[in-house]
Parts: C-alpha cells; structure tokens; sequence
C-alpha cells in the first residue's frame, strides 16, 4: 500500500468517524482576531507549529464553514476569518482542559465564529456577523447538541477612541442579551476572555 493511499484511507477513516459523533455539548467561539487565532502569526505567514494542547482529537469537533462536524484542528478559524491569516487560538486549549478535567464530559463541539480586527458594534444584532453567529449556533444544534457556552475575546478595537471604549460596556450588554435571546437560552453561560 503506497504512503499516499494509507494518508487518504486515515483522513476519510477521520472525516467517517467525525460524522457519526456527534458532540453533546457545544461552544460557540467569537469575537475577534484573539479567538480566531494569531498564535504563531508573523508577517502574514502562520509557522504551522502546533502545541500540545491544540492537537487534533477524536473527543473534539468543530463545525466546518460548510456547516458539518469535523475532527477540529487548527486553525480553527481558517474558513471563517477569511481575509486573515489564522494560527492557533484559545478554542483548542479550552477543549483539552475540559476533557483533562472530567474525561466522562463527552464529545465537544466547537463552532468558530470569530473575525478578526471587529468591533463590538459590528457584532450587534441585524449585522452580517452577528446573523452569521445566530446561522452556524443553530446549525450546531441541528445533531442534537445543546450550547454550553458562548465564549467570547473582543474588544481591543474598541479602544481605538475614548467615545468607543466609554460605549463598550453597554454595547457588550446588549449583545449578550440579545444573543441569548435569539439562540432561546436566557441562561446561556458566557465566558469572556
């Protein structure tokens, strides 16, 4: 059996094995370019390097741009934060510590969602990325998940101005109050990083 033969029968062994699981509990990952990843960025070239805490497992998923679940591997947020170059992110590690915390936790799945260099103004409800958030959440639910948590790292382009960073908080509290009403879970967790 040639080496290229046996590469493609283990990647179609993974992409069988990712359809059939089906994660139980699910994160949503948004914000910006910290969520979706600039680890190991430098002049617009990610250097592929990938630590241990983001390796790919079959207990991790992510929701691919085309809406199916996959073994996740970084970047996560490749086919999501298209305009930039993405490396590795947070989404990863938070997975790896669930699991390394309660190894009964079952299969997670990860839905990114994060673009980079955004504004908290352009997350608020009716705009493309918030549509775009509410869309691949319900996806996700589609395999008979439930959310556990949207977790959330933005707003260092808030700072740009004093009358952006002074409206912040309360922008930031109105898109968790409308996120969790239009994903119908009024006690939806948020974790910010």
């Amino acid at each position: 059996m040639s080496l290229n033969f046996f590469l493609a029968f283990l990647l179609a062994s993974s992409t069988v094995q990712s359809q059939e699981l089906s994660p139980k509990k699910i994160f949503l990952l948004a914000g910006q370019s910290n969520m979706a990843g600039r680890g190991g960025v430098n002049n617009n070239t990610w250097d592929m390097k990938i630590p241990p805490e983001s390796n790919p497992s079959p207990f991790i998923l992510q929701l691919s741009s085309n809406k199916t679940w996959v073994v996740a591997h970084e970047p996560l947020h490749k086919d999501i934060d298209t305009t930039k170059v993405c490396g590795v992110g947070p989404g990863m590690p938070f997975a790896h510590e669930v699991l390394a915390k309660d190894p009964n936790f079952g299969v997670i799945g990860l839905v990114p969602c994060a673009i980079g260099g955004t504004m908290i103004t352009e997350w608020a409800k009716g705009t493309i990325h918030y549509k775009d958030l509410v869309e691949r959440a319900n996806a996700s639910l589609r395999s008979g998940g439930k959310i556990n948590a949207l977790l959330w790292y933005q707003g260092e382009s808030d700072t740009q101005n004093q009358t952006d960073a002074n409206l912040y908080k309360e922008r930031l509290c109105k898109f968790f109050i409308d996120i969790r009403n239009d994903l119908n879970s009024a006690n939806l967790p948020i974790i910010q990083l």
